[in-house]
């Protein structure tokens, strides 16, 4: 069995609905199936998302939201008209937009929660009316009824380890399945949302419960390119490409995918396959657990992403003091940051961060790490990028590194720092926010040419 998740492009209108459908219903394997809210239609459009996220602050304010209610249903409308349902779904969704506001408008982020996970709700309800009235039989489950228990805080919902047992009861069910993406429902039946990557977390944790053959994530391009098309024209497309890498891409900007829906897949094997809504016969990424490499294209992908501080420290005779690092780190967890790299030497260390992490804590750090580790110098610089060369067999072939440093070198690009990892398959570069896309284009041209 193949568990299929469609993204907000992709069920952004009835159109797109239908092709959706077209897709589902070509394929017996695909009986289970995870919706987004509706995306963009367009590039100056809003996405149902956002506009209930605006909704909650109507009411959070105690303004009149009439008409942005009236807005996001008539949203719905479109599709429902679209599809030509002959449900009175629309009166449904108002009532239960009603009902989330008066019983939870004294809880704020209960409130916000239940309101933005209304998006991916109410299409689930809308395209599973949809296909049934075509002549496909199909169900509707709510995250409740398909066994996704989560933990209770709101907006960071993580799967309770029982929830896989009653999830993969989902097999026994005869007809095809919609499921809403984003959200599940805690122990005391409070709606909880997923952190960033919602919908992709709810489809990887469903098909890790029924033990899938194939988790399809389905968006609007045919796969995961080497390095940004914003940035490279027309860029290769990977055909296959490991969890490891996946989560070393998606780290530092890839965001066709979220590195966060990887976990629940990893342990089992299950691969994921990266298609196109609106081209479903391109063959698409693979994502999975081991694959050969190319010794012609060792690399798989580059990326980089901006927004980055380093907190350099110099400390003579540094690596004979025991400890020296450990109250560093308490420093900042104390201060409830997380790190994400610290290069060193025997007498400096780098910890390298996103700057939202320590924005407007810089001063209290650095004094805290001057009372309590005697250091001899200290500095923070911002406005770092991190690049990164991601490929499984870069660690076995001779002379990648030289290859990317000499690409940086050609094109003026100072290297304010270097990394590579214990697991080899992946080189960190710091550099300045303003290199960051000369950076891609020339290693992408290094590489790839």
């Amino acid at each position: 069995m193949k568990v299929s998740k469609f993204g907000g492009s992709s069920v952004a209108t009835a159109d797109q609905i239908k092709k959706v459908l077209n897709i589902v219903n070509s394929d017996n394997e695909r009986r289970i199936v995870i919706v987004s809210a509706p995306g963009k239609r367009h590039d100056t459009d809003t996405k149902t998302t956002d506009l209930l996220i605006r909704l909650y602050e109507k009411v959070i304010n105690q303004l009149d939201y009439t008409h942005k209610k009236e807005e996001i249903l008539e949203r719905f409308n479109d599709i429902i008209k679209g599809l030509n349902l002959k449900t009175n779904i629309l009166e449904e969704i108002d009532r239960t937009l009603e009902q989330l506001i008066q019983e939870l408008k004294n809880e704020p982020q209960r409130l916000l929660d239940a309101l933005k996970s209304s998006g991916e709700n109410f299409n689930a309800q809308i395209i599973a009316a949809y296909n049934t009235e075509q002549g496909v039989p199909t169900e509707y489950l709510s995250p409740k009824d398909a066994g996704i228990i989560v933990t209770d805080e709101p907006g960071n919902a993580q799967i309770l380890e029982e929830s896989y047992e009653k999830i993969h009861e989902l097999n026994q069910r005869k007809h095809k399945i919609i499921i809403p993406g984003f959200f599940g429902y805690s122990k005391k039946g409070n709606i909880v949302t997923f952190p960033r990557g919602g919908s992709d977390i709810t489809g990887a944790i469903i098909a890790r419960g029924i033990k899938a053959t194939l988790y399809e994530n389905f968006t609007d391009v045919s796969g995961i390119y080497r390095a940004n098309p914003n940035v490279i024209h027309q860029p290769e497309i990977i055909s296959e490409i490991t969890y490891r890498e996946m989560r070393e891409l998606s780290y530092a900007g890839f965001g066709v995918f979220h590195d966060e829906a990887l976990q629940p897949l990893y342990r089992y094997r299950i691969p994921v396959v990266i298609k196109n809504t609106n081209r479903p016969e391109d063959p698409g990424t693979y994502i999975v657990h081991d694959r050969e490499f190319n010794r012609k294209k060792v690399v798989s992908g580059i990326s980089c992403d901006k927004g980055f501080t380093s907190i350099n420290i110099k400390k003579y005779l540094m690596n004979r003091q025991v400890g020296f690092t450990v109250k560093i780190l308490n420093i900042l967890a104390n201060n409830h940051i997380s790190f994400d790299h610290m290069p060193s030497g025997i007498d400096n260390i780098s910890i390298i961060m996103r700057t939202t992490q320590i924005r407007g804590k810089e001063q209290k750090i650095l004094e805290a790490i001057r009372r309590e580790c005697d250091i001899d110098e200290l500095n923070i610089e911002q406005d770092l990028a991190i690049l990164m060369v991601v490929g499984e067999g870069m660690s076995a072939t001779v002379g990648t590194a030289n290859k990317i440093t000499t690409a940086l070198s050609d094109a003026n690009i100072n290297l304010k720092m270097i990394n590579q990892g214990s697991s080899e398959i992946s080189m960190m570069f710091g550099i300045s926010n303003q290199d960051a896309e000369l950076a891609v284009k020339a290693c992408y041209e290094k590489c790839y040419s």
